[in-house]
């Protein structure tokens, strides 16, 4: 039987990656990833020459089988997602679940995460939080959910945490400002790199910002 490692990567700062991570990229077999593109420029920047598959989303059914062969017969495989823990909101937990069936040995190489770096810089209580991914994209579904954890919320005082993509963070806000009021918010978007910035208002003040400020990068919202 071969390993699966699970190996978190920079979310940004290429500085932030581990020693054993490193290590762990140099001698696998061959890298899953989300994009090779992304992943190869990581590679390059650590002089990495290792063979890269894509795995995603759209991939991950198809090519798990043979995956899972390989661990089988006794190669060691490192999944890394485009930043930060994989599994986290990104591919890899069917490849995952069906390697510890198997009997395959699984081995998590940890490091940053977009949750945990921004829950510590927020300023909302940290010891109990609720982490949420990314809301359904469909309103009624998204305000659904809201309104379940909302009650939740009555009964277990926790920060909720979730990411969102810049596209549908207006829509997001407004959802979360109908439901829980104009509540305190943190809007953190591009952490660990130049640009990082970490907004700390109302939730109608960061819709007022965003609405004359086209929102980028990707985001993670604790409120």
């Amino acid at each position: 039987m071969g390993i699966l490692y699970i190996v978190a990567t920079p979310i940004g700062n290429l500085k932030d990656i581990t020693l054993r991570a490193i290590e762990v990229l140099k001698v696998a077999d061959y890298i899953l990833c989300e994009d090779t593109r992304v992943t190869g420029k990581l590679l390059n920047h650590f002089d990495i020459d290792k063979q890269m598959i894509s795995f995603n989303e759209f991939s991950e059914n198809k090519k798990a089988q043979g995956v899972l062969a390989d661990l089988i017969s006794g190669k060691n495989v490192a999944l890394v997602s485009d930043a930060g823990t994989p599994l986290i909101s990104d591919p890899g937990f069917k490849l995952l679940r069906d390697s510890i069936a198997a009997g395959v040995k699984i081995i998590s190489i940890p490091g940053p995460s977009a949750v945990i770096t921004a829950l510590t810089v927020s300023g909302k209580p940290p010891d109990k939080f609720l982490f949420l991914g990314y809301l359904p994209k469909k309103e009624g579904k998204r305000k659904e959910i809201l309104n379940n954890i909302s009650k939740l919320m009555d009964e277990v005082k926790a920060s909720i945490v979730i990411y969102e993509a810049p596209y549908r963070l207006i829509k997001t806000l407004a959802c979360i400002k109908d439901i829980f009021g104009d509540t305190e918010i943190v809007i953190c978007r591009e952490l660990t790199k130049f640009h990082e910035e970490v907004r700390r208002e109302k939730v109608s003040e960061a819709l007022n910002h965003f609405l004359g400020v086209k929102p980028r990068g990707e985001l993670t919202i604790i409120f």
